[in-house]
């Protein structure tokens, strides 16, 4: 998709409806299906936020930002996410926890992203996060700079995101699951799924 593409849509993408949770469940693992709304709230999840950011690469081609996590000893060891963290008192909203973290993680200046919206919380029982994603824009690609947090930056473009033929399902082993099959995004032999990749396919379905 042509950036000027995705910037002409941007009051459509405001104001159609969500796919919301059925857009979400598409590419939910069925460990996170049995978590309905009262589960989720008895748990009392801490809050979090992330920030899908579009921008043009080289080619004005439309580019959607992820990161990878460092391999460490933990429930989320080298998974792919999209910038973001957990809520800080100092922060006014969690609008301001997504374009913060942003910054932190990858050094994007909070005063050149321009937010669309908020889409649907995700539940992330492993970490027990309920995580809000913000769809956010800059106009031009980024000079990342990376913290301790981030291994490698990923770069996906939105015509990948919306080609059928990327999505499959993969079994994987992780620190709370074994043997399981996953649905995922496959695009530039990366694996996104979880909390990702439900949240992609809400976007998905968005921008389609």
């Amino acid at each position: 998709m042509n950036f000027k593409n995705f910037t002409d849509k941007i009051e459509d993408f405001k104001s159609v409806e969500l796919g919301g949770l059925n857009a979400q469940f598409k590419m939910a693992p069925n460990l996170r299906l049995q978590y309905n709304k009262d589960k989720i709230a008895a748990n009392n999840p801490r809050k979090a936020a992330v920030l899908a950011l579009f921008y043009p690469n080289k080619k004005n081609e439309t580019t959607l930002l992820l990161t990878q996590r460092p391999s460490y000893k933990g429930i989320h060891s080298a998974q792919i996410s999209f910038p973001g963290g957990k809520a800080e008192k100092t922060d006014g909203n969690l609008e301001q926890t997504a374009l913060r973290e942003t910054f932190e993680e990858v050094g994007v200046e909070t005063s050149s992203v321009k937010i669309i919206r908020e889409l649907t919380d995700v539940y992330i029982p492993p970490s027990n996060f309920l995580a809000t994603p913000f769809l956010g824009f800059i106009d031009k690609k980024p000079a990342f700079v990376l913290n301790h947090e981030v291994a490698n930056t990923i770069e996906i473009l939105v015509s990948d995101l919306l080609n059928e033929n990327n999505i499959t399902t993969v079994n994987l082993t992780t620190s709370y699951m074994k043997n399981i099959d996953v649905p995922c995004f496959k695009i530039d032999d990366h694996i996104i799924w979880g909390a990702t990749g439900m949240m992609l396919s809400e976007i998905k379905e968005l921008l389609l």
